[in-house]
């Protein structure tokens, strides 16, 4: 029998589940992260995708976690527990990783940061030098060189500097950031001047980024982009050589792979 692997990627703004097989990724579910969550709603929901994908409890082999909401990540751990039964491993408590944390101290690194830079590597092991930029509830860029995890940049991130703009400001809207076009134009109303702004600033941001850290960097430099902006950005940003949207959820699949739990797990 086939073997299913449940992904979960808990952010500050959602929390993204894949299910997958050992080569790949295959379904994508997200889920608020909110304060009024309880263990019971996470795990209803969980059972409810679980039949959505036609699975049933038993039929999950392992559950893998990449958490940077302590809070939310212990109710997602009781849910798994009460109702798939599944006790899960999370990043990096778990696993151990073959890479270095070149962080003046290490442990300040954010999860999702660390497991993004793992998982890049991992996939494009020819490139002398990558950077993994994450669109999240902030922006990040992650500088690895060889096998050493160097550091990088945090950023504001896309939806919520939309959102702090709204929340703060009496007349301007809380727009979509919808991607209608490829190049930028003088905006002769408010939303498409605030979406043009936004999304061609923050492209301009990344390209102008990426260049500068290039230059700190040892031998070609392979830029990948990831989040739920990602995709879209790469229409009109110059930076990526390629687009993984779930990359920190292929970190967790490739640590399972490899056999990257820790024998105390």
């Amino acid at each position: 029998m086939s073997e299913h692997l449940l992904l979960a990627d808990i952010g500050n703004t959602c929390i993204k589940i894949v299910f997958a097989r050992p080569d790949a990724l295959e379904a994508a579910y997200s889920l608020p992260t909110r304060a009024q969550h309880t263990a019971d709603s996470l795990g209803l929901s969980l059972l409810q995708l679980v039949a959505l994908r036609g699975l049933r409890p038993e039929d999950i082999s392992a559950c893998l976690v990449c958490s940077v909401v302590p809070d939310v990540n212990a109710l997602f751990h009781e849910a798994l527990r009460k109702y798939l039964n599944k006790t899960p491993f999370t990043f990096p408590g778990d696993f151990y990783i073959d890479l270095v944390n070149g962080y003046d101290q290490p442990q300040e690194v954010g999860a999702d940061r660390l497991l993004a830079a793992f998982a890049a590597r991992k996939l494009f092991p020819d490139a002398p030098s990558i950077i993994s930029v994450d669109f999240g509830t902030a922006t990040t860029f992650d500088c690895v060189s060889g096998d050493t995890y160097l550091g990088g940049l945090i950023c504001p991130g896309l939806f919520s500097s939309r959102n702090a703009l709204a929340a703060n400001t009496a007349k301007l809207p809380r727009i979509s950031l919808e991607m209608t076009e490829d190049h930028v134009r003088i905006g002769r109303n408010t939303v498409t001047s605030m979406n043009h702004g936004f999304l061609f600033g923050f492209a301009a941001m990344t390209e102008g980024l990426c260049q500068r850290l290039k230059e700190q960097l040892p031998g070609p430099t392979f830029v990948v982009g990831t989040g739920g902006a990602a995709r879209d950005l790469s229409r009109i940003c110059r930076a990526f050589d390629i687009v993984r949207p779930d990359l920190i959820l292929e970190g967790l699949r490739l640590l399972w792979v490899r056999g990257g739990v820790r024998a105390t797990a």
